[in-house]
């Protein structure tokens, strides 16, 4: 039997994600931004989800018309997404892969609009993330556009604390016990000189969520971030 990975088991025993249904709000934001001032469609578009989790975007985009393809490393996370995708009628639109998104994508150059990647690379390591980024970059058509949600280190005292606390064996990052997963957080600047050597900048703004671990709600600042291939 396959070993499970430690995001397999965070969602059959959820300390964190949740399994809310629906797009998040900054999604459904940016998207507007994207259709109102760069002029993009809002169907007929190849999306790709990376880091799908139960697929609350991917269908989103699915139900309005476009062809989306969902992909995250936990198996249960996929099946639940799957099986919401054919209750909503939407198994056409919407296929779900297993695979990390550190690891080589199975698309063609200049394939997909729109690439998501919300808050799912914070969690890979630094050589899974050259992979990513390249291949982010190398699936994304010139006239795309990636939405990206990395979490923050400037102005986070939680992230301060952890990184003091529990400290990862890379870069900027620390290690969560309980979940047995190291995340990474980032400064603007090394942001924008990590994803600055394939990705242009269209727009970048801080914003803050009240994630929850263990019933405990804790304050924490993201980057969110509209990106578009160099």
């Amino acid at each position: 039997m396959q070993k499970k990975s430690a995001w397999e088991h965070e969602y059959e025993k959820p300390l964190l994600v949740t399994k809310k249904e629906g797009p998040q709000n900054f999604i459904v934001q940016f998207l507007k931004y994207l259709k109102k001032e760069k002029k993009m469609p809002m169907n007929d578009l190849l999306v790709l989800d990376l880091g799908c989790g139960t697929g609350r975007n991917s269908n989103y985009l699915a139900e309005r018309g476009n062809q989306v393809i969902g992909i995250d490393l936990a198996a249960n996370a996929l099946q639940i997404a799957s099986e919401r995708a054919k209750k909503a009628g939407l198994s056409e639109e919407v296929k779900y892969l297993h695979q990390s998104i550190g690891a080589k994508l199975p698309f063609p150059d200049n394939h997909f609009d729109l690439i998501l990647d919300i808050t799912a690379s914070n969690s890979i390591k630094s050589s899974e993330r050259e992979v990513y980024l390249k291949e982010s970059s190398r699936v994304l058509k010139p006239s795309g556009f990636m939405i990206l949600r990395s979490l923050c280190k400037d102005g986070d005292q939680n992230a301060q604390n952890l990184l003091k606390s529990s400290p990862g064996g890379e870069l900027d990052t620390y290690y969560l016990k309980e979940l047995k997963i190291t995340e990474r957080v980032f400064s603007e600047i090394d942001l924008k000189n990590l994803y600055g050597r394939y990705f242009n900048f269209d727009k970048l703004i801080k914003d803050f969520g009240y994630p929850q671990v263990k019933g405990i709600t804790y304050k924490r600042k993201y980057w969110l971030a509209i990106i578009t291939k160099k």
